[in-house]
Parts: C-alpha cells; sequence; structure tokens
C-alpha cells in the first residue's frame, strides 16, 4: 500500500519541459506538447524512475501556480484526453503519477475571481477570497490577500466551506479522469491545519494508498508530515546541507542534519518517516551550477539515493544541465532536449534502480559509520538488509568502517570484506550491498 516509500521521482515541470512558457491568450487551441512526454517514458522507465511528479498542468495564467480553472488542462500542453494518455501510458509501465495541488492561491483570471472583479461585492463569490474595503494594485476597487505580497496570486479563502468542496469535487475528478495517485501541495506552509486534515480524509478516502507530500521550507517538518495530515514533506534542510557541506569541504554540516532527523538517539525527530529528499527542482538553482566542482555531482547524488528519504532528480539534472535562479526561473524550466546518457546519467541510473529493490534504502535504519570533513560513510539497514555508502568529496582516501562480512558495490559489481580497508577514489562514492 505505501508505494511512494519505495519510489524514485523523476520531476517534470510540463509547461517549461513543453517549451510552453509564453502567457496563456485563452483562444488558442490546445498544443498536444503534453503528449510528447510519452516518447520519454522508456527512458525515464530505464533511468530507474518508477513516479512521476508533474509540476502544474491546470489551465493557468502564465507559469501553472496562478490557476485559472482546476477542472481543465493548460491549452499551452494540450487537452484532458491529451494529459490521460500520458497518465495512461505512465501507469502501463509501471510508473505512479503525482500533480500539483496548487491549493492556496490562484490567478487573477481564475473564474471565480473574474466574476468578483466584474460584480465586486454583489458577486456570490466574493467569500471565496479575502476581500477588504480599499483598492488594490490593479484598480480594482477592492483589496485583496495575494500570496506573500505577489498580488497576481490571489489567496483562496480555505475557511471557506464552498472553496473546501470545489477543490476537494476537482481532486476526486482527477483521479477518475486521470488516475492520478497523490498530490504535491504546493506552499504547504500556508495551508490551513484544519484544510490539510479535510484534504488527507477526503483523499485517504478515495483510496488509501494515495499520497500526500507538502512544499515546506523550515520549521519542525512533524507539523505537516504526521497521521493526521500529510505523508511526506519536502526535505530543504538535507538540501542545503547537502550542496553546502560539498561546497565547504564539510560534510560535518549534512552528517549533522541526517542523525538530527533519522538517527537512532530518541531525540532524533523525524524516524520512521520518509521526507521528500532533492538536489534541486523549479525554484532553484541546478545542483550543476551551486556546485563549485562539477567532480562533486556522483557524490552528491550517491548521498541523496542511499540517506534516509525519497529520491527525485528533477528533469535535465541526470545530464548535468546548469541553471542559475539569479538568471530568472524561465532558465530553470527550459525545454527537453533528449540526449545521449551520460557517464552520471548511468550513475543515477545504477543508484534509482538500487533505491527501489533495497529494502535498506526503503525502511532501514541510519547509523553514522565514519566522519571526517572531506568523507562520510554510514549504514542502512532492515530486515537482514544491509547497506553501507562511502561519500568522498577529497583526494583518494581508505574507509575503515569495521563491518564484517562481505559486500558487493553496486556500482561497480566488485565485492569487498568490510571488515577491511576499502579504497575510495578523489570526488567518489561508493555503495555496498552485503551478500
Amino acid at each position: 500500500m505505501d508505494w511512494y516509500n519505495k519510489a524514485c521521482f523523476y520531476h517534470i515541470y510540463p509547461l517549461g519541459y513543453c517549451g510552453q512558457l509564453q502567457p496563456n491568450d485563452y483562444v488558442s487551441e490546445p498544443t498536444g506538447r503534453i503528449k510528447d512526454i510519452i516518447k520519454q517514458i522508456p527512458q525515464i522507465k530505464s533511468m530507474g524512475f518508477n513516479a512521476v511528479y508533474f509540476g502544474p498542468v491546470f489551465e493557468s495564467v502564465k507559469h501553472g501556480y496562478d490557476t485559472v480553472d482546476y477542472r481543465v488542462i493548460d491549452r499551452r500542453l494540450g487537452t484532458n484526453a491529451d494529459f490521460k494518455e500520458v497518465c495512461d501510458a505512465l501507469h502501463e509501465n509501471g510508473i505512479k503519477v503525482v500533480v500539483d495541488g496548487v491549493f492556496n492561491h490562484v490567478g487573477r483570471d481564475f473564474w471565480a475571481f473574474r466574476d468578483v472583479r466584474e460584480k465586486r461585492w454583489d458577486s456570490r463569490y466574493k467569500d471565496w477570497f479575502h476581500l477588504r474595503d480599499g483598492n488594490s494594485n490593479y484598480n480594482d476597487g477592492f483589496y485583496y490577500e495575494g500570496w506573500e505580497g505577489y498580488y497576481d496570486l490571489v489567496k483562496l479563502n480555505l475557511y471557506n466551506p464552498d472553496v473546501k468542496n470545489h477543490l476537494k469535487d476537482c481532486i476526486s475528478g482527477w483521479v477518475n479522469e486521470f488516475g492520478i495517485d497523490g498530490l504535491r501541495l504546493d506552499v504547504a506552509y500556508c495551508l490551513d491545519e484544519n484544510f490539510l486534515k479535510e484534504l488527507r480524509r477526503h483523499c485517504k478516502g478515495i483510496r488509501e494508498d494515495f499520497w500526500l507530500m507538502g512544499e515546506t521550507l523550515h520549521g519542525d517538518y512533524n507539523k505537516w508530515a504526521n497521521p493526521d495530515m500529510l505523508d511526506s514533506v519536502t526535505n530543504y534542510e538535507c538540501y542545503k546541507g547537502i550542496y553546502s557541506s560539498f561546497n565547504d569541504m564539510n560534510m560535518f554540516e549534512i552528517a549533522y542534519s541526517i542523525n538530527r532527523q533519522f538517527g537512532s538517539e530518541h531525540w532524533c525527530i523525524y524516524r520512521g518517516k520518509h521526507l521528500y529528499s532533492f538536489l534541486d527542482n523549479h525554484d532553484v538553482s541546478r545542483i550543476a551550477t551551486i556546485l563549485k566542482n562539477k567532480e562533486h555531482l556522483k557524490p552528491a547524488y550517491a548521498l541523496l539515493f542511499t540517506m534516509p528519504g525519497i529520491p527525485a532528480v528533477y528533469y535535465g539534472s541526470e545530464y548535468g544541465w546548469e541553471a542559475d535562479k539569479k538568471d530568472g526561473d524561465d532558465g530553470l524550466r527550459v525545454p527537453y532536449n533528449a540526449q545521449e546518457n551520460t557517464e552520471l546519467t548511468d550513475f543515477i541510473s545504477k543508484l534509482a534502480k538500487f533505491h527501489t529493490e533495497s529494502k535498506a534504502l526503503c525502511y532501514g535504519s541510519y547509523r553514522q559509520l565514519q566522519l571526517q570533513n572531506h568523507n562520510y560513510a554510514f549504514a542502512r539497514e532492515c530486515d537482514g538488509d544491509t547497506v553501507v555508502a562511502m561519500i568522498n568529496a577529497g583526494e583518494a582516501v581508505t574507509f575503515n568502517v569495521n563491518m564484517g562480512g562481505m559486500y558487493e558495490d553496486i556500482l561497480t559489481g566488485e565485492k569487498f570484506d568490510l571488515s577491511q580497508g576499502v579504497p575510495v577514489s578523489a570526488n567518489n562514492a561508493r555503495v555496498f550491498k552485503k551478500i
């Protein structure tokens, strides 16, 4: 039932992936571009990914997070029938489908807000939003709340039963029409807790194995990831810890975060939880740009796939694509161009395939074995299945982890007795399974 705890996610931002970032004109014929993804399913599957997370797919003003209609696929991507074809093809290949649930806010062209703009206080939908006397930046004749001061993103009133029922009806429709397997909740840290509880009851009532993951940044993730609300949240603490540990040549930072979250001591705060782990996404610079030393890409991905959590790779990063957040969001969301596998792609593929098959990596405990500024080793164990990861950010080094027995390097096939020293080349990683 818990397919998501055994998942490796491939993250697609559809409007960027399909080269459709121009503003919506609301009159053009649907492009059908979303079906381009079908051609790439063999590649996604061959890389070892068994789940796809789609960024916004529903009709929006420009970037997807400014929704116009939750019931219609964005015409820049295609039609509802086109997206169903994509979802069916993914499911036929054993790949789960998760979509973005953008429920905190909508775009100014959202159908109910258009009615409010036209009729103002006489609109039957005025209580769907947080309106007050005054005026807006757009001279609407009333003031409304926008998300974090962005007035192109109109906050929904999630205390209003009609709003909640509309959103829940839309989710039910997505399950019935597209067969989606879960939701990633945009800015979950902004969503009312009672709304999240209602949402969970609704979604789990449709399907017990329906997955709910929330976007969170800081704070105690237990606030959102708990039996009453969400199954998982984004692990931004470890996202930052990974790249800064490599850039500062200080593996103590990420080791501290992982042990704080998942260690065996009673004070470790997220034991037994499966947080969503990543090196980059549609909101941040690509990892290949962030890392000062590009040779750290492989050990960074090795760490991502072996640490506790549900690993995700953002489309294109498997090839080492670069993009800097300071140059604008569009640069992070470029069209996908198929290319030949690289050494990095093959490396990630081996890790992803192994992760989905490994009980230790999906469910296992965490135990630190060795830690120095430039190198870090730990063990994951579950029901007799043992995995040992060795992460080296510096010069060639010999790890001494004192793990008795024979192990196989899942990346090279070599066999070692881990009671003895194990060489790891510069800026590299080794991942061993007990045999």
